[in-house]
């Protein structure tokens, strides 16, 4: 059975909103023009993979099912109250099993010695081997021999499979269709190479994950690779729902705030600048307090876990979009200012057309450059964000995957003896190669979408 969460639907309809925005750019020739200036250049193309392979598996752990389970009371099946993602379906051969406590990468024993009583009734504390991972090697009983044959095969694996994908899409997309944006770029081979590169990774580390602990294990035994795919969809979530959040303030107040003037600009100015007044974390915090108290005096509105972490999810991805739509705003208002003493603009309201059709006809299509620039570049901080509220403990719920969670866990690991040092390592390697790829794409659109920019890819 689906379930389907807050944030599940919110997630779906960003994607029908790419795809109609995705239609509506092919239909566009001006914006198809501006659009095939990012996939001319090698970093745009290489950024935009990267991070549709971050959407993707976002997208896959944003589909929950519930499991049917046999009563053997009534000898009937029910559905489980556990709640599963179709991501999770795939990865479970590398998490259903538990370990005790601490394991470092690829080690076949705990982290932590224990005293174990032996045969002859005496004591001796030992590393204890692991129960499910570090001693089942598939291909060879020697560690370095069997990680060169996984390697291996995985090569021959993702090569296989990106040989369909290329014949089945690539070529007919890229090669054949001469109206499509891609026909006759440079750079389809950079495509090709990152979309494979991706793949190979993938089923490496998934072919890898089945017989060790690639990133070791944390506290409780949980696979902390695991735990750091599955902080992925948290932090694209945080990303992007903000960022739908806070756009409609943004775009409507800033245009009205400089289009109109007077005394709408004198309201408008006020409230962003007693917002911007206020420290950020202190409203969030009182925001997530009043939730926690709502949830703790109605706890039956809840059926799970899961439902009470998704909530705070939501409600935090709200609150900063409530906190974070000032600057754009300041931006549009400058911009309409501007806009509004240009000689097309005056044209039209001599001609006695009201300024609600202006702003639709004139004044949007005008400004949003700057807010594609303005969003790209805000998705990357919005993600760091997330790490620091939850560091200090007013971000997601602490049941929630995240990085911000592993690197609040991590302070109490990194000063324990022997350091566990793993946890905050993985952490800050997704958060890295996401940030650092929204960050390429964001440095791409802004060339590409400023008017002032010389187009270097042409």
């Amino acid at each position: 059975m689906f379930v389907y969460l807050l944030t599940d639907i919110f997630f779906y309809l960003i994607i029908i909103s790419l795809l109609i925005y995705i239609l509506y750019v092919r239909r566009t020739p001006d914006m198809l023009r501006t659009w095939s200036y990012v996939f001319k250049n090698k970093t745009g193309i290489i950024s935009i993979v990267v991070l549709s392979f971050f959407m993707l598996i976002a997208f896959f752990d944003s589909i929950h099912v519930k499991k049917k389970i046999l009563n053997n009371d009534t000898n009937q099946f029910i559905y489980s109250n556990d709640i599963q993602s179709l991501l999770d379906i795939i990865l479970l051969p590398t998490y259903e099993n538990f370990e005790k406590s601490y394991s470092s990468p690829f080690s076949s024993k705990l982290y932590s010695k224990e005293t174990i009583k032996l045969k002859d009734g005496s004591e001796k504390r030992i590393y204890p081997g692991l129960a499910y991972k570090g001693n089942h090697n598939k291909y060879s009983k020697n560690i370095s021999a069997n990680l060169v044959i996984t390697a291996i095969l995985s090569l021959v694996k993702s090569f296989i499979i990106f040989l369909f994908f290329y014949l089945i899409i690539f070529y007919r997309t890229l090669y054949e269709r001469k109206n499509n944006i891609f026909y006759n770029f440079k750079n389809n081979n950079i495509l090709c190479i990152t979309f494979y590169i991706l793949l190979f990774i993938f089923l490496l580390l998934y072919d890898l994950s089945t017989q060790y602990y690639v990133l070791g294990t944390d506290k409780v035994g949980v696979d902390v690779l695991y735990k750091s795919i599955k902080s992925i969809r948290t932090g694209i979530l945080i990303g992007t729902l903000t960022t739908i959040v806070m756009l409609p303030f943004a775009i409507f107040l800033g245009i009205f705030a400089g289009f109109i003037g007077g005394i709408v600009d004198d309201i408008i100015q006020y409230i962003y600048t007693t917002l911007n007044s206020i420290p950020s974390v202190l409203l969030i915090a009182s925001a997530i307090l009043i939730l926690q108290v709502h949830m703790a005096n109605n706890p039956l509105n809840f059926e799970n876990i899961y439902e009470r972490a998704d909530l705070r999810l939501f409600f935090l991805c709200m609150i900063l979009g409530l906190t974070s739509w000032t600057g754009l705003c300041r931006l549009l208002r400058g911009e309409s200012m501007k806009l509004r003493e240009v000689e097309f603009v005056q044209a039209s309201q001599t001609f006695g057309l009201n300024k609600f059709s202006i702003i639709i006809r004139h004044i949007i299509p005008n400004i949003m450059h700057i807010v594609i620039i303005t969003v790209v570049l805000d998705f990357s901080a919005l993600v760091l964000a997330e790490a620091v509220l939850s560091y200090v403990n007013i971000g997601v719920d602490p049941t929630t995957y995240s990085w911000g969670n592993m690197i609040n866990a991590a302070r109490l690991e990194m000063s324990r003896e022997p350091v566990v040092w793993w946890s905050l390592f993985s952490a800050f390697l997704f958060m890295f190669i996401l940030v650092l790829f929204a960050n390429l794409f964001a440095d791409v659109v802004r060339d590409a979408f400023d008017p002032r920019a010389s187009k270097k890819y042409e």
